[in-house]
């Protein structure tokens, strides 16, 4: 019966998806059609194009960076502790918190709706941000406006440090190569439906840049993830990430985060995509798309400088050949922060919760 009613759903929303098609504002683009052809100026190296065979088989150890393992890994999470009351917002509360992953305390922005909850509880987002230099990351700015627009929204939404940002404990190892934010995020998931006016059943989320990588993994990782929406997400494959990902905007990498990096060290270990696609697969998560817990929308402007337009539209391409919902909006001329159509695409990412949360 479950599986019936997720049949009926997909249909319903690619029937929405279509009829919207026609209404979109001339500021941007939405992307619905069940394939995509990608732009002739793309740069991209060929790479082997994603099929519906079944995914890779695991090898006896697998890397603590593939999906398989961190499918095998245990997430428990734990209560949320409430440290301090922040100023309200519009029509919700502010906490500065923490939740406890590998043992870790690892600080957040909690908000909650004021009111009575509806009956089961609030939906609520886990909220991954993207990169900004762990030494001068604090939990209190950044992402304020984003936040405060899903919140007041009648969310939940717990936007998380990770490791080794501002207050939180551990290393800032960052998340390509080590599976340490990986973790956070998915004890996250465990942590906020232990609060009690959380609906377990309707959890969502957000993700940016190295947030959305951080999501989609989340998403073919766990299924307690009914949706996700990405904007400007680093979401293509490994062997994507190794050759077709040069930045040319304002990244400015942490002093902490200096060191040998994985590209050199997976290629000496286990050599390139062509010599092993069988490693490179495991730790992509475009191989196990298939097993997408919900419907996923992404957003990206087209003079992203941080992060290729082409790794969203692939995405698409690869989600829709795997038989999942994957709505994407491109918005003309707008930056990796969609700074210039924010109200636009945040209007859409609400609706987009709306309509599987509530």
């Amino acid at each position: 019966m479950k599986k019936t009613l997720l049949v009926i759903l997909a249909g319903i929303l690619f029937v929405t998806a279509c009829t919207a098609q026609a209404a979109l504002p001339a500021d941007a683009q939405a992307i619905i059609e069940p394939t995509i052809t990608a732009s002739s100026t793309s740069t991209f190296v060929p790479t082997a194009t994603l099929t519906s065979t079944p995914a890779p088989t695991a090898t006896p150890v697998p890397h603590p960076m593939s999906i398989i393992a961190l499918r095998n890994g245990e997430y428990p999470g734990s209560e949320i502790t409430i440290v301090k009351e922040l100023d309200r917002g519009y029509n919700y509360r502010r906490y500065y918190s923490y939740y406890l992953s590998e043992g870790l305390k690892i600080y957040a922005l909690l908000t909650i709706p004021e009111g009575t909850a509806p009956e089961g509880g609030w939906p609520a987002i886990v909220f991954n941000h993207g990169y900004i230099p762990p030494d001068v990351y604090r939990t209190t700015e950044r992402y304020v406006h984003y936040v405060d627009e899903i919140a007041k929204s009648g969310y939940v939404v717990f936007r998380i440090d990770y490791r080794g940002h501002d207050a939180s404990e551990g290393d800032a190892s960052g998340a390509y190569g080590n599976p340490g934010y990986q973790i956070d995020v998915l004890n996250a998931v465990s942590s906020i439906k232990t609060l009690p006016d959380v609906n377990p059943e309707k959890i969502g989320m957000w993700g940016h840049s190295m947030g959305g990588y951080l999501t989609l993994r989340a998403m073919v990782i766990s299924q307690d993830i009914k949706v996700g929406v990405i904007w400007a997400g680093v979401v293509a494959s490994y062997p994507d990430l190794l050759y077709n990902w040069r930045r040319t905007g304002s990244f400015t990498p942490s002093p902490s985060s200096s060191g040998r990096g994985w590209r050199s060290g997976w290629l000496e270990q286990y050599g390139t995509p062509e010599e092993n696609p069988v490693f490179w697969d495991s730790v992509s998560a475009n191989s196990y798309l298939a097993d997408l817990s919900g419907p996923i929308q992404l957003h990206h402007g087209t003079e992203d400088e941080d992060v290729p337009l082409d790794f969203s539209i692939r995405l698409a391409e690869q989600a829709r050949a795997a038989r999942q919902l994957a709505d994407l909006y491109t918005y003309e001329g707008d930056n990796h922060n969609i700074a210039t159509n924010f109200y636009t695409a945040m209007g859409r990412t609400i609706e987009f919760f709306d309509f599987i949360l509530k």
